[in-house]
């Protein structure tokens, strides 16, 4: 097998790869349409609608038994009442009054563009298109708060002050009946975790049953993502039989995880994704929930939620349920330390095992040398270095084939068009100077996962985003802005075609050729950090390859 094989095979396996993230774009979980409603022409809010709006059981649950389960409206999109402003160091928060769902969320941390710092993510919103809220409540609805319930607050604003260990916003609900409930939000310095305790006491004189629910909502919306670069966007759940579990939009449209009758599971989560951010209720550990769905028509809205077991509020007696939100960047060294599983809600793909040990060197790396950029350049020279003698091996290969090309053009001119005599005559001549035409095939194959997987790092990992490196490369997961970085990569690839063996037959020369301009177009599309990436591995493979070529003539 020629050197034109050999490149192909990982030529077909990369396009594939981008094939599959644009079909996944185009054809993937897509939502129907929105109504004609325009974003302008929506109202914010709504004023609340009445207890019979709210769906009195989801399909396939009736273990719940006589406790409905959470619903939304069916004539609106969220109701509401008023807001309560809270800010800490890392967080910016609308919580209302109706529910006491969390409505919107920014990120202090991070900026939608690095040029303006003072403009946070928003990562939650109540507003169409994009639509993504945490709800949670008490069930059943008639002696309980559900999120269409309305909460009294002492205060609108909060701020958590420098120094102080928490943040706690206070909100109360009761009836006529004897039964007060106090849901109590508690910040922490530093933290995207939300503890969220509900404290319910039963002034009455007959027990009160009740179970705490956590749920999002959200629809599907273009988050102005490149069509390059794919990255998952959906829900995802943990369970002790799989610590994280895709669950789709499609899956929540066509009711197919419902009908899967699951049992309820301890130490589980629920989590809302997107590229870099998540969104995650975590209920206590060691409790019984179960996990549901709802596809909601009005907007298209998407439901994954999550619900615990009954529990029972004695007369004149006070108990807590508690139930954690976390809101946030895909911080690997945090989330795993939050939940069992939740590091997966960075989606490294089925090649994850390989991902994560090149992430914690990248992190090691990066840690030492405080730059991004530098820290993937040791990396790729420390993955070149594992992989040197595979590389030796192929492009040993390379340079005796190349050293063979007069000979097998010879052959070819002499045979013409006879494929069968053309081929044993090649492989005469191979067996006869002891090469091996598969030997330049292995070691790339071998390296293959190893690429995709550092790929998938460079790609998913938040700690990269909008991470500076050097003179105008100041957002590694942003393309290069003008475009130096590709046109750079796209000339080491010309060096490299000029190094290997050109195979005999010319159109297969013309295609050559062409590869080190079709790679540099889809780089110019691609973050800077993966095209730095794959720029120091050519220069560092040119390297070697050129000493193994120069070696091996040598001894002609």
């Amino acid at each position: 097998m020629d050197n034109f094989r050999l490149i192909l095979i990982f030529t077909l396996i990369f396009i594939l790869l981008m094939m599959y993230q644009a079909w996944q774009e185009d054809y993937g979980s897509k939502q129907p349409s929105v109504a004609s409603t325009s974003t302008s022409d929506m109202p914010r809010a709504v004023s609340p609608s009445s207890d019979s709006d709210l769906e009195s059981e989801l399909p396939q649950l009736s273990e719940v038994g006589s406790v409905d389960l959470p619903g939304a409206q069916t004539q609106h999109l969220l109701s509401s009442d008023s807001r309560i402003y809270v800010e800490t160091d890392v967080l910016k928060l609308e919580i209302d009054t109706t529910g006491g769902d969390v409505r919107r969320v920014s990120l202090l941390k991070y900026p939608v563009d690095a040029k303006i710092p003072d403009n946070p993510f928003s990562l939650m919103n109540d507003e169409l298109p994009n639509l993504f809220v945490a709800q949670s409540g008490l069930l059943p609805k008639e002696s309980a708060p559900t999120h269409q319930a309305v909460y009294q607050s002492e205060q609108t604003n909060y701020r958590l002050q420098d120094n102080s260990p928490d943040l706690k916003v206070k909100l109360h609900w009761q009836n006529d009946k004897g039964i007060s409930v106090s849901k109590i939000y508690t910040f922490l310095p530093g933290s995207y975790v939300i503890d969220v305790k509900y404290v319910v006491k039963n002034d009455s004189n007959q027990p009160w049953q009740g179970r705490l629910y956590g749920q999002f909502q959200r629809t599907l919306a273009d988050l102005g993502n490149s069509r390059f670069l794919y990255t998952y966007m959906g829900g995802a759940i943990s369970s002790p039989a799989q610590r994280y579990e895709k669950i789709s939009f499609d899956d929540i449209q066509d009711n197919s995880f419902n009908n899967e009758h699951r049992p309820a599971w301890p130490n589980g989560w629920i989590a809302m994704l997107q590229h870099y951010f998540v969104g995650a209720w975590i209920p206590e550990r060691e409790q019984n929930y179960t996990y549901y769905t709802k596809m909601l028509p009005l907007g298209n809205r998407h439901v994954l939620g999550l619900y615990g077991p009954a529990q029972t509020v004695a007369p004149h007696n006070i108990k807590e349920f508690n139930i954690s939100l976390f809101a946030g960047p895909k911080l690997q060294n945090e989330l795993g330390d939050i939940a069992t599983g939740l590091d997966l809600t960075v989606d490294y793909g089925w090649l994850w095992f390989i991902s994560q040990p090149l992430f914690w060197m990248l992190d090691m790396i990066h840690e030492w040398v405080g730059n991004w950029g530098w820290a993937i350049i040791i990396l790729t020279i420390l993955i070149k270095l594992a992989f040197f003698q595979l590389s030796a091996a192929s492009y040993k290969s390379m340079a005796n084939m190349r050293r063979l090309q007069p000979r097998l053009v010879s052959i070819k001119e002499r045979y013409g068009d006879d494929k069968a005599r053309l081929n044993q005559a090649m492989m005469d001549l191979y067996k006869k100077e002891k090469i091996n035409p598969l030997g330049g095939c292995l070691p790339i194959v071998v390296q293959i996962p190893v690429f995709i997987a550092l790929y998938w790092v460079l790609l998913e990992s938040v700690e990269l985003r909008q991470a500076s490196f050097i003179f105008w490369l100041n957002d590694l997961s942003s393309p290069d802005p003008f475009f130096v970085l590709p046109l750079i990569m796209g000339a080491t690839m010309l060096v490299q075609h000029h190094l290997n063996p050109a195979p005999i037959d010319p159109i297969q020369q013309k295609m050559m050729l062409a590869l080190p301009i079709i790679f540099t177009v889809f780089f110019a599309f691609f973050p800077s950090g993966l095209v730095l990436y794959w720029t120091v591995n050519n220069v560092l493979s040119i390297a070697q390859q050129w000493v193994i070529t120069k070696k091996i003539a040598g001894n002609v």
